[in-house]
């Protein structure tokens, strides 16, 4: 394969929402190009990038795929992303190793909300955009609407490039930057070109006119060229649109027919010609705050962005070249685990097919097999220049599932799997609860989860069950409550003797020291699962002796690591050990630690013990005419709303909302809202459960 420079590597990445047709499209610039003779389709599960089982399934993409094309001495590498938001992980990916971003946008329906989910992450990452309206020939197509949709998206600096017309019967395209008509034929392909039609000529011009004065806002020189000439030539114009893409300020349109083979090669010629490539990226700063210096000459620099585990090839790593020039056999270092790998072999890949290459520049992306100690969000660099490249951020799950092999004999290899999973796609996150005792399994919705048993079932011969998570309740007191209990135990020769008195009450920051004892000691532990127990040491007239007094303590945390009421964990207590008794021959480390823990359970429970639930701050993004049912779905689940905001067409809600009745949430909302509100969630605090809730909970661990 020809190498190319990093002037001439254009790396794209197509996102919009699902059904828009971006896996069409990129298929058609592949055969549009030559790298392929033949167009595939969706429907019949032969284009290059979806190309997994269970995307020819489902029907749709799951995973983002990186494929590339050579259009007019320039390389673009593409990556085809899911439109779906459970698959989110796949598409925050792709866009943070892209140099532009393509959206996507089906001229039936316009902005949808998958699109304005993945705008806001575009929007975060100010990264050059051009939306691209699809399937203009089609009866229902709307590009008016499209585009109106598109500028209530991102504001006025979306400007047309293009807009589709009928002629005869015959689809075309007018191109208002190069002033010319486009005329496919039934079957697409390369079109005639003619001039802009008389009927037509007022409103290009204008549309012209806008784009000029778009292209020169962006920047000094070309301002001053607009003052004095009036208009801009082609070449000026394309020069203003870069920097308007690349200052996020300037929004192209273009329109097409992926289906039809319409459009698509002006497409790639503008993705040549204009659109920013690596090279013209603003400086990155690593996370060691060193600027990364996008030339061939520095050391190298790769960031994964990527892993893929197929069977009977095994781990796929995919890259950008952030700096320097990797080739094959190259050394580098992990910046994380300080590792140092091997690249023994260096691919481009077309979905499964792999190209070997013996070198890749900076800018450009590819791939290699089997790496040891890497994972996705990993820098590997050259020794002794050690350099991080921020991660990518990846959002928080908003499903849990507890999740373990049907087949016990099964959890290792289930946990391996697992393990492999998240490599692929760090949404998918695996903890094991040692308080629920339950191995927890987090991802974005209901899709996403079956798509994990899929995998699960069918790559790794697993068949898992998935069941709702218990709930990490907390228990503590509300009243001061005294107990003593006497441990007393004879078996031949030396026995067991304990007693310890003491006193309980509920603990909170800035509480005045207790009245009425001889304190001789305090200690305050910090517990593992959030609060604290406040132990004193109220011992008078050394009825118990000192040394017993941490054993005593380690009786009373076992007791707060299994509560009473449900076997939760215990927090925010005070204790007060104020009087005792021992032997000299028969008390020890374990009497006391006995006595103790008895002494706590008998007080705990006398003083009015209350559970505690976890809340999570909930915040959900919904269209303004559906805000009624999504807030009476609310309050049946016990939520106290917060405040309310609002953004353009939408409402967002903030509230309080108790974790269990956020089970389900996800398919219930999406439910309600037709798929097109939003939500995520952050723990907040424990709060009481009311009497009604507890009483049913200590029921159900009798």
């Amino acid at each position: 394969m020809k190498v190319y420079d990093d002037k001439h590597i254009k790396n794209i990445v197509f996102v919009g929402a699902h059904n828009s047709g971006k896996t069409t499209l990129a298929e058609t610039m592949l055969f549009e190009a030559g790298l392929i003779n033949r167009r595939g389709s969706v429907e019949n599960g032969n284009t290059v990038s979806d190309y997994h089982e269970i995307e020819h399934q489902r029907g749709t993409s799951v995973f983002a795929t990186p494929l590339h094309t050579e259009w007019r001495n320039y390389k673009i590498n593409i990556i085809d992303t899911p439109g779906l938001d459970d698959f989110i992980g796949e598409i925050l990916s792709s866009i943070r190793v892209a140099d532009t971003i393509v959206t996507v946008i089906n001229a039936r329906h316009g902005v949808e909300i998958g699109t304005e989910i993945i705008w806001s992450h575009i929007d975060n990452y100010n990264k050059p955009t051009l939306f691209v309206v699809n399937q203009i020939d089609h009866m229902n197509a709307d590009f008016e609407h499209s585009f109106n949709s598109i500028k209530a998206l991102v504001g006025n600096n979306a400007v047309k490039i293009q807009y589709p017309l009928k002629v005869d019967g015959a689809q075309c395209i007018i191109d208002v930057l190069k002033m010319k008509m486009y005329k496919f034929s039934p079957q697409g392909g390369k079109p005639e070109k003619f001039p802009i039609p008389d009927d037509q000529k007022e409103l290009a011009d204008h549309l012209h006119n806008e784009l000029v004065e778009k292209a020169a806002e962006n920047d000094e020189e070309l301002m001053e060229l607009f003052f004095e000439k009036g208009t801009l030539s082609e070449d000026e114009m394309r020069q203003g649109i870069k920097a308007g893409m690349l200052n996020h300020e300037l929004f192209p349109v273009f329109c097409v027919s992926a289906l039809n083979d319409m459009g698509s090669g002006r497409l790639m010629g503008f993705i040549d010609n204009v659109a920013p490539a690596a090279a013209d990226l603003k400086p990155e700063q690593s996370v060691e705050d060193k600027t990364i210096v996008r030339t061939n000459e520095a050391p190298t620099v790769l960031f994964v962005f990527k892993t893929v585990h197929l069977p009977n090839v095994g781990q796929i790593t995919f890259f950008k070249v952030k700096s320097g020039v990797i080739k094959a056999n190259d050394k580098l270092v992990n910046s994380r685990t300080g590792e140092t790998e091997t690249l023994n072999q260096l691919f481009i890949m077309d979905g499964k097919k792999r190209e070997s290459v013996s070198k890749l520049v900076v800018g450009d992306i590819g791939a290699t097999l089997k790496l040891k100690y890497t994972e996705t969000n990993d820098t590997l660099h050259a020794e002794n220049n050690k350099v991080t490249i921020k991660p990518i951020a990846y959002p928080e799950p908003r499903t849990k599932k507890s999740i373990s092999a049907v087949n016990k004999n099964e959890d290792e290899k289930l946990s391996d799997a697992l393990k492999k999973i998240h490599s692929q796609d760090p949404t998918v996150v695996v903890s094991y609860s040692k308080e629920l005792k339950q191995q927890i399994l987090g991802c974005q919705g209901e899709l996403h989860l079956a798509t994990i048993s899929w995998t699960l079932e069918n790559i790794y011969g697993i068949k898992a069950a998935f069941i709702q998570p218990k709930i990490a309740y907390r228990e503590t007191i509300k009243r001061t409550s005294t107990a003593n209990y006497r441990h007393k135990k004879q078996s031949g020769g030396a026995g067991q003797f304990a007693q310890v008195h003491m006193k309980i009450e509920p603990w909170y920051e800035g509480m005045a020291e207790p009245e009425g004892f001889n304190i001789r000691g305090k200690e305050e532990v910090e517990l593992a699962w959030g609060g604290k127990l406040i132990f004193y040491n109220c011992i008078v007239g050394g009825v118990i002796d000192l040394r017993y007094l941490p054993s005593i303590k380690k009786g009373i945390l076992e007791v707060m690591e299994s509560g009473p009421l449900t076997g939760s964990y215990i927090r925010d207590v005070r204790v007060m050990v104020y009087d005792g008794k021992m032997h000299s021959v028969d008390s020890n480390d374990i009497a006391f630690k006995i006595a103790g823990a008895h002494a706590f359970k008998a007080a705990f429970l006398n003083a009015k013990p209350k559970l505690l639930e976890p809340i999570r701050e909930l915040t959900v993004k919904v269209p303004e005419e559906m805000i009624g049912n999504v807030m009476t779905d609310l309050q049946s689940r016990r939520s106290v709303i917060l405040g309310i905001d609002s953004s353009d067409h939408y409402q967002i809600l903030k509230c309080a909302t108790p974790e269990a009745e956020l089970y389900g949430y996800s398919t219930d909302l999406r439910s309600l809202t037709q798929g097109k509100a939003t939500f995520n969630s952050v723990f907040s605090s424990f709060e009481a459960v009311p009497d009604s809730i507890q009483q049913n909970l200590v029921q159900q661990k009798e």
